[in-house]
């Protein structure tokens, strides 16, 4: 199943094929998308439960507090471990009238019997505070940036030696990294990404919308510190490193970023290239090993999410696309 789209093209592929009616009849404005049916509460639909929000204290990240919500879907057994779903900046991700509204497609497609029974773990970035600050809404904390958008592992040992423990006290959910994928938007997706790139034994999936791989993290080399490298760097780390066991689901719009950190949209290009060409290289050399398993769309869109959240039900479809 492809999910791709060239640029600028109205086609049948799920990105477009929903694109709001804009102002002018006939007329599809760049960056219109609207969600299907899929991310929309069906009144005949049970519902998962989401709980939360829960706060949790990093000493991976010190001084820093955050929230995160469980999503507890229809069919959970204890004894019978469900998949695993980790998303980033979980205050929009859950929001019911936001662009993600990821537990919606959730109870919608778990329903459908369309993916497995699916553990939710939303998690937001965390804040340099005592508590968590109840005037942030649906805006960033404060320790974002360091968070995700440095080239490191600390972000993915506090998802798995910090967060998933203590949600794993309350609630079981899979071992296995093939049913376990991680996601998140801008920043989001780069974290998302890193971590599985990082560990793919822990996460085996990636949904990747909009991600920001470009060098907001990359901070320079002072007399006492080494260089800290960002997401920029991971095109050409992906080319220099044997390949690892991922699935990946990347999307992006022409119409993204362009600032003093780069250029997101060619970064998404550079990222797909890098992984195209890994796969066909460890082809032409008969490379034992894994091949990153690769699906794309890319839209017009600007740097928001509602071209992800049009199409969450797709990329979650499709990330477990083997396991109905």
């Amino acid at each position: 199943m492809k999910l791709r789209i060239a640029v600028g093209t109205l086609c049948l592929a799920a990105s477009l094929a929903h694109a709001e009616v804009s102002a002018t009849p006939g007329v599809r404005q760049h960056g219109e998308y609207t969600h299907t049916a899929d991310s929309m509460v069906q009144p005949s639909v049970k519902k998962g439960r989401l709980e939360g929000p829960f706060e949790f204290h990093s000493t991976i990240f010190p001084n820093t507090v955050r929230r995160y919500w469980i999503y507890v879907p229809v069919g959970y057994k204890a004894k019978k471990p469900p998949n695993l779903l980790v998303f980033q900046d979980g205050q929009r991700a859950t929001n019911p009238t936001g662009s993600l509204r990821v537990p919606i497609v959730l109870d919608n497609l778990i329903a459908k019997h369309e993916i497995p029974v699916t553990l939710g773990i939303f998690v937001t970035p965390g804040n340099l505070s005592e508590h968590y600050p109840d005037n942030l809404g649906m805006d960033n904390p404060d320790h974002r940036l360091p968070e995700y958008d440095m080239m490191n592992d600390h972000y993915v040992r506090f998802l798995t030696e910090e967060l998933l423990p203590e949600v794993a006290k309350k609630y079981s959910f899979t071992s296995d990294p093939k049913r376990r994928v991680i996601g998140g938007a801008s920043s989001g997706a780069a974290a998302a990404f890193i971590a599985a790139w990082q560990k793919p034994e822990a996460f085996g999936n990636v949904i990747s919308a909009i991600g920001s791989f470009t060098s907001l993290g990359y901070v320079p080399a002072t007399a006492d510190k080494p260089m800290q490298p960002g997401a920029d760097t991971m095109p050409g780390l992906i080319r220099k490193t044997p390949i690892k066991p991922l699935r990946i689901f990347l999307q992006d719009g022409s119409n993204d970023v362009n600032n003093e950190h780069g250029n997101w949209w060619l970064a998404n290009l550079q990222m797909l290239s890098s992984l195209e060409w890994a796969n066909a290289n460890a082809d032409s050399k008969n490379i034992p090993g894994p091949r990153y398993d690769l699906n794309h769309v890319w839209g017009d869109g600007f740097h928001k999410e509602i071209h992800g959240g049009v199409l969450m039900p797709d990329m979650l479809r499709w990330t477990f696309r083997d396991q109905k």
